[in-house]
């Protein structure tokens, strides 16, 4: 699998979703003048994710250009690039969380093909900011996911944005994948081992830094953003799939965002 039959299939597994495809924006941003550059696919849909109506509606899908800035200090590693492109879908005031971790898992397994022998997941563990998030880990269970992998990790590893000084930000849940061929994964989930890689990550961007950039308040939507994750505090990931036949530079963001006032109970 090449770089171009990646995101047809991604493309095509949204919009089967619902979701309309929009362009990439520039590599400038024109309305986030905390940044030089689009580091995130967050970045040309800001106001959309503060409330603001998207025009295709409330489902949609593209494929980001984006240049690390926030984390350049991880250019160089085995899964981090200066430019790459951000797959993201995003549910505008739609659908939340169970969904969201469903089209992950979905495309992961079912797409992909990547055995759920192969897959792991972190949560955000909780703090002073957001609550433990119990709902996406029975969420993961559900799924298959068994309960030694999947780990509670705190906001400097599961918490992302926002991507300038002020913005949408929030916990997450990320997806890692065992990349070592060779040797057979472990029965518990550590994350600080190398071998499992991050490949997917749903960002809950249901806060806002203040304009000082010291608080948060609740956003008008909550957004959540898989990406690629997830993202660490960037809404981008890069990484290497080692399960297909060629390796390739994978970056997924899913976003996600729903009205506050929505009831998903």
């Amino acid at each position: 699998m090449n770089r171009k039959e990646l995101i047809k299939k991604y493309l095509d597994f949204f919009k089967s979703k619902g979701h309309k495809v929009i362009p990439s924006a520039s590599l400038v941003p024109d309305n986030d003048p905390t940044v030089l550059f689009t580091t995130a696919g967050m970045h040309p849909l800001v106001p959309y994710l503060l409330g603001q109506k998207h025009p295709l509606g409330k489902r949609i899908v593209d494929v980001q250009k984006c240049i690390r800035t926030t984390d350049i200090d991880e250019v160089g590693d085995s899964t981090h690039h200066t430019f790459f492109e951000m797959l993201g879908n995003w549910s505008l005031g739609d659908y939340w969380k169970k969904e969201a971790i469903e089209f992950s898992f979905e495309f992961l397994t079912k797409i992909l093909k990547i055995p759920i022998e192969r897959l792991a997941v972190s949560v955000f563990s909780g703090d002073s900011n957001a609550t433990r998030d119990d709902e996406a880990a029975k969420i993961w269970l559900s799924l298959g996911i068994p309960k030694d992998r999947v780990a509670f990790l705190r906001k400097e590893d599961n918490w992302w944005g926002p991507a300038g000084k002020t913005g949408p930000c929030g916990p997450d849940t990320e997806m890692f994948y065992w990349k070592k061929n060779d040797v057979k994964p472990p029965k518990k989930f550590d994350p600080e081992n190398e071998n499992w890689v991050e490949i997917w990550n749903d960002v809950l961007m249901q806060y806002v830094k203040d304009e000082k950039g010291n608080g948060y308040f609740k956003s008008p939507q909550e957004t959540l953003e898989s990406k690629s994750g997830d993202c660490e505090d960037m809404v981008l990931l890069l990484m290497k799939v080692q399960v297909l036949k060629n390796l390739f530079w994978l970056t997924v963001q899913v976003q996600h965002v729903r009205t506050q006032q929505e009831d998903y109970l």
